[in-house]
């Protein structure tokens, strides 16, 4: 048998039925009306807001709603945090109804003119990828007789060590080069745009503390002399994120109360802002995606359970998002969580393809059609990152358990 990865806390020590947000598995797919579902906790959320906001004293919270924009989800976020960060005009209209413009940035490579046309009309901030969109930038602020809200992300020197995608220290479609960025923010400022500072992502998904703090030491140290080339002080340095969270066997959760520390330490005596921007660390383990056992086979001496759900909805899941190396993520039987395993099985999805398969030679209590299995971890980079068109199959339902009576 292959491991599983570790269940987030709110469910390792649960015993029989699974429960989410106090109501069974069942009880949450009879809501939905149908499997797959993706139930989402808001509790655990708000859980791990507050650790943020006990860890960090001072710093702004900005949720990443790439790694999961479910609206009624969202809107929940967005009343405990300080910004969102969106990457697409679709994001940015999602980010409007729910949050002012001046706490949203608009980050992403790639930005046709209509998207800067409608963050410098909404207000929001641009974070600039390059010169040329800077430029196009500042001809739509003068088009439009607004001066533009831009800041500027920077490709740092440095990348995140341990993190499972690095996104400094050599050539990136991502940001200005360090080298170019302080003349950028001259000619931006000189231009008469209302420049919002730097924003500056390493990497996503480390859970090596010390590497986050050598990140952010060498970020800040960074910045200070970006400030210093550009001849301002920075309204505000967004850090970026790239806390990670458990997602196999043998991972250790995240020591942010370290990082925390290290960071309050550092930043004594600033008078710039500074935030932190997170997706998955705030909500994958606020989600679990349920789906029910279409069909128990044998084929070679190996038993398959055919689920109604797979890689359309949960494509992480299956190892096929940026995984080198496939590992299971942690899955469960929903009327069994916690029993022992007496059997090794592979889950797979319904689609056409060997790539669909959610647990590989795991084990599990024995399974029959109509069984519910629970992937877990399933609130980041679920429904919306998934190739969810492929082969017709219906969009799994969603549901925020704290909008449920």
């Amino acid at each position: 048998m292959k491991p599983i990865g570790p269940l987030p806390p709110e469910f390792a020590d649960q015993r029989g039925e699974l429960h989410i947000a106090g109501r069974s598995a069942t009880d949450w797919a009879e809501h939905a009306g149908t499997t797959p579902c993706f139930v989402y906790d808001a509790a655990i959320v708000g859980t791990r807001v507050g650790r943020f906001r006990a860890a960090f004293p001072g710093v702004d919270l900005h949720y990443a709603m790439k790694a999961n924009p479910y609206p009624p989800l969202l809107a929940a976020v967005a009343t405990i945090v300080d910004g969102l960060d969106v990457a697409s005009a679709g994001e940015l209209t999602r980010a409007l109804a729910v949050k002012p413009a001046d706490a949203i940035s608009f980050a992403g490579p790639g930005k046709r003119d209509p998207e800067l046309v409608a963050a410098i009309e909404a207000g929001a901030t641009l974070n600039l990828e390059s010169e040329g969109e800077a430029e196009r930038a500042l001809v739509a602020g003068d088009r439009l007789g607004i001066a533009p809200r831009l800041a500027i992300r920077v490709n740092p020197d440095v990348e995140l060590r341990g993190s499972g995608m690095r996104m400094g220290g050599r050539p990136s479609p991502f940001g200005i080069d360090a080298a170019r960025a302080g003349a950028l923010a001259r000619r931006v400022i000189a231009a008469g745009a209302d420049w919002r500072g730097w924003h500056v992502y390493a990497g996503s998904q480390a859970l090596d503390a010390q590497a986050i703090i050598d990140t952010h030491a060498a970020t800040l140290e960074l910045t200070d002399r970006l400030s210093a080339e550009a001849g301002a002080e920075p309204p505000l340095v967004n850090l970026g994120g790239g806390f990670g969270v458990p997602y196999f066997a043998g991972d250790r959760a995240l020591d942010i109360e370290l990082v925390g520390a290290a960071l309050t330490a550092a930043l004594a005596g600033r008078t710039t802002r500074y935030a932190i921007e997170l997706g998955r660390w705030l909500v994958a383990e606020a989600g679990v995606y349920l789906t029910r056992v279409v069909d128990r086979k044998e084929s070679g001496g190996e038993t398959f359970l055919v689920c109604d759900g797979g890689m359309h909805h949960q494509l992480a899941a299956t190892g096929n998002l940026g995984t080198v190396v496939r590992r299971n993520y942690p899955v469960a039987l929903a009327r069994s969580t916690g029993d022992a395993a007496i059997e090794e099985v592979s889950v797979v999805g319904p689609l056409c393809t060997p790539l669909d398969r959610i647990g590989d030679h795991i084990g599990v209590p024995r399974a029959e059609p109509g069984d519910l299995i629970a992937v877990f971890m399933a609130g980041a980079y679920g429904a919306t990152a998934s190739p969810a068109a492929f082969l017709g199959h219906p969009a799994a339902v969603e549901i925020l358990a704290d909008s449920v009576p």
